[in-house]
């Protein structure tokens, strides 16, 4: 093995500096991952920017990733050298009461891979075998490096408790378009995405949206959902894009009775208006999801190796580790793009989807 690796690292904000550091030294409860694939996520643009995490840096950042286990340490169990891989980023404490129902998101010391600690924009990562799920055969290591994001999505959806037959309105043509593919697992429909751009609303409905509408076309989505569900809006709504505008349109858009689920990040100090009245004789619900953990993950696993996910639509380009700030601008800039993969082999050139 190696002493040393190429690594991506996030120095300070907006400066990234590929250098060469350490290899990670493994416990006797990790295990060490060569990396193949790691998908470039909204969040790797806020640490990169300073919205998240600053306080973190200097510091590795990626956490959607695949790859193949080449050191294992001796308390592993069920684990060996050439296994293929992909692992749970969410970290509790283990002890506190959280930790002890199950609720590791909602632990006072919770840390993710990649996002508070080093991780996967790199050669190698190492990671607690607790953590490490299989990856079928079935599954090439670009799909596996998309297990994390189909995680948090299943999270959500399980937290909605979705009937078969549920009208659903997802806000926002980009992982939106994953939350469609989802809801159509459970029955949904219809199943309708709101966002602006053309070429992803093509894609959402790909990949399982029934109905798509363009801002362009109906700068008011709240009457125009409202109009497709019989005049009362939609059984469950889905923010994924992260504003309080957007909130707002959403909580408007669930019919009377009917849930909002909360995914999109909004900004520390944002603030969404809410009439109380309104909302409380409604009866309508909300319900909130950060990430996929636990058993999010074997489902997400299972969904996308039997084909009942397929987010290849939304896959849009492979780049090289040298070229990632390349990549997280390109994402702002060209908002037809939606999943950039980073590889960290040598000489890895870039490839199109």
């Amino acid at each position: 093995m190696k002493e040393t690796m190429r690594a991506a690292v996030f120095e300070d904000i907006r400066k990234i500096s590929i250098k060469d550091v350490p290899v990670p030294r493994i416990d006797d409860d990790e295990v060490l991952i060569k990396i193949e694939y790691t998908g470039i996520c909204g969040t790797d643009w806020s640490i990169y920017t300073g919205k998240y995490s600053s306080d973190k840096l200097p510091f590795i950042a990626g956490h959607e990733f695949s790859g193949i286990i080449v050191e294992i340490g001796s308390d592993t169990i069920g684990l060996k050298n050439g296994d293929r891989v992909t692992a749970d980023i969410n970290i509790g404490c283990g002890h506190c009461y959280y930790c002890k129902k199950g609720l590791t998101l909602n632990c006072p010391e919770f840390r993710q891979l990649g996002i508070h600690m080093d991780g996967t924009f790199a050669e190698y990562v190492k990671v607690s075998w607790k953590l490490v799920h299989h990856i079928p055969d079935s599954m090439d290591f670009l799909m596996a490096a998309f297990v994390e994001p189909t995680s948090c999505v299943i999270h959500s959806l399980k937290a909605m408790d979705m009937p078969v037959g549920s009208s659903t309105a997802i806000l926002g043509s980009g992982l939106g378009s994953l939350h469609a593919a989802a809801a159509k697992t459970r029955g949904a429909a219809p199943v309708i995405i709101i966002g602006r751009n053309r070429k992803r609303l093509a894609i959402a409905k790909k990949m399982g949206a029934d109905i798509t509408i363009c801002l362009d076309d109906y700068p008011d989505p709240v009457t125009r959902v409202r109009e497709l569900t019989g005049g009362r809006g939609a059984d469950f709504v889905v923010e994924s894009v992260g504003t309080a505008k957007t909130y707002e349109q959403a909580l408007a858009m669930v019919r009377p009775g009917g849930t909002l689920a909360a995914f999109g990040i909004t900004g520390e100090d944002d603030i969404m208006k809410l009439k109380p009245a309104e909302f409380v004789l409604s009866e309508k619900k909300i319900t909130s999801s950060c990430a996929g953990f636990g058993d999010d993950w074997t489902d997400a696993i299972t969904l996308l190796s039997n084909n009942q996910i397929d987010p290849k639509p939304m896959f849009s380009k492979i780049m090289p580790l040298e070229k990632i700030e390349e990549a997280l601008f390109l994402l702002q800039e060209n908002r037809d793009l939606i999943k950039i993969f980073i590889s960290p082999a040598e000489g890895f050139e870039i490839q199109d989807f």
